[in-house]
């Protein structure tokens, strides 16, 4: 049973989620998909989804899934991240199936979300004249390159240049994960009155019930060792080289420290490598890899933690391990460029990027101090209700749709409540210390946080 639209303003609309990957699936974007249609349809909204025919066991009531054809010369396959000739032709199909699904359903709205969806969905919109809403997660010019798959990287980065100057004109209304990605298309000549934040969220709900202890118990660890986690994907672009060269100066101190990394999709080839450079840099003891966890069980995962980690330097979207770490309420020390959210001194410790030892003093200091963790990671957590839940951004992106099939120009004042004018965090990153954030705000006395 759904719940009732509130505002009988809004909607119900009859929308179609253009998603160009597995779904569902336990990872970044398929996951972010997931929970904004099911958050729509739980507010009322008619919500479909053209996708692969590659999936895992995750729910997606409410949801009506229309799925293209793997052609018989083909292998469905398991999830995987990354571009693929698979990819090419599951694309193709579903080109038509957008096609065929909009018109059997009357559908209003065209959403995609990423680049590959977004060419889809404007060849739709030319062919219904629907239009058309892209969430964009990313910018090409930074990513391409590090799937190593075009050379020279110079070559690479030109091409994603022109993807990020050339697909996003094809919509209507872009919603931007985050303030540095909008001005990212701003840069590249889009209009900024087409273009709103709006970023993903996360159900602060799942991570009420996380019980830690069931994981060190699985994983024979006490109480007493430091667990330092990351979780999401091995893949490049997360660059995670640095969180491995960070640990030996972590291990100098906290011998007994063991790094998690818990995957959720599996990458064998990029686990051995890491595995080889934890041995190179005489950390293997202090590394365990949870190959593919199921969704359902990160919350336990994360209760586990002492400190959560974001390690990637260059991320123009948002990453929604950082959501997650927040909504469970974890001490996080993560790179500047992912660092949506966070105040250095205050919800997190803001790391330099590209800099392992910067990576390694936030780890440290979070490990000595069992209170300042409780401290941050609970005004993390705080941060999330009205803002960043998964109810809230519906209801923003819901207002957005209202607007658009009205005709009217993107009106950002009209979201107040729901949507955000930005989110970039309350206290600036660009000039530490800065005297809005705290840097001593302990009970039992000042303390040395190190400037960004």
């Amino acid at each position: 049973m759904t719940e009732p639209i509130k505002d009988k303003q809004i909607g119900p609309y009859r929308v179609v989620m253009v998603a160009a990957c597995p779904f569902p699936a336990n990872h970044g974007t398929p996951g972010a998909i997931r929970e904004l249609a099911l958050f729509l349809a739980k507010q009322g909204h008619d919500t479909h989804v053209v996708t692969y025919p590659i999936k895992e066991d995750l729910p997606v009531d409410d949801l009506t899934i229309h799925r293209v054809k793997a052609p018989a010369f083909m292998k469905s396959g398991g999830v995987r991240i990354g571009p693929s000739l698979d990819r090419l032709v599951y694309d193709f199909l579903l080109i038509w199936k957008l096609i065929s699904v909009i018109r059997r359903n009357n559908i209003q709205i065209i959403h995609a979300h990423n680049y590959e969806a977004l060419l889809i969905g404007t060849i739709a919109k030319w062919f219904t004249g629907r239009p058309l809403v892209y969430t964009g997660v990313n910018n090409m010019a930074d990513e391409l390159p590090l799937y190593r798959i075009i050379r020279p990287d110079g070559l690479a980065r030109a091409l994603g240049r022109f993807v990020d100057y050339t697909f996003p004109r094809g919509a209507d209304i872009v919603m931007a994960l985050s303030d540095e990605l909008k001005n990212y298309l701003i840069g590249m000549g889009i209009s900024g009155e087409r273009i709103i934040v709006i970023p993903p969220g996360v159900d602060p709900d799942m991570f009420v019930n996380g019980d830690g202890s069931k994981v060190r118990q699985r994983h024979q660890i006490r109480d007493d060792q430091p667990v330092i986690m990351y979780t999401g994907a091995l893949e490049a672009f997360q660059q995670l080289e640095i969180l491995f060269e960070a640990m030996p100066g972590v291990v100098e101190k906290y011998p007994q420290a063991m790094l998690m990394m818990v995957g959720n999709i599996p990458n064998p080839k990029n686990q051995r490598k890491f595995e080889q450079l934890a041995q190179e840099l005489g950390v293997e003891e202090n590394v365990s890899f949870i190959k593919s966890l199921a969704l359902s069980d990160l919350p336990d995962y994360l209760a586990a933690a002492d400190v959560a980690v974001v390690p990637r330097p260059t991320c123009p979207g948002f990453p929604v391990k950082l959501l997650n770490y927040m909504a469970a309420g974890k001490a996080i020390v993560s790179a500047h460029g992912s660092a949506k959210t966070l105040c250095h001194g205050f919800n997190g410790f803001v790391a330099k990027d590209y800099d392992s030892g910067s990576l390694a003093d936030g780890i440290n200091l979070l490990i000595s101090d069992p209170e300042l963790r409780a401290i941050i990671g609970k005004r993390a957590k705080d941060a999330i209700p009205g803002t960043y839940d998964w109810d809230t951004i519906a209801r923003g992106t819901a207002l957005v749709y209202k607007q658009m099939l009205a005709g009217k120009s993107l009106d950002k004042t009209a979201l107040d409540g729901n949507i955000k004018a930005s989110y970039l965090p309350a206290f600036s990153q660009d000039s530490m210390p800065d005297p809005n954030c705290p840097h001593g705000f302990l009970a039992t006395g000042p303390i040395e946080y190190p400037e960004f």
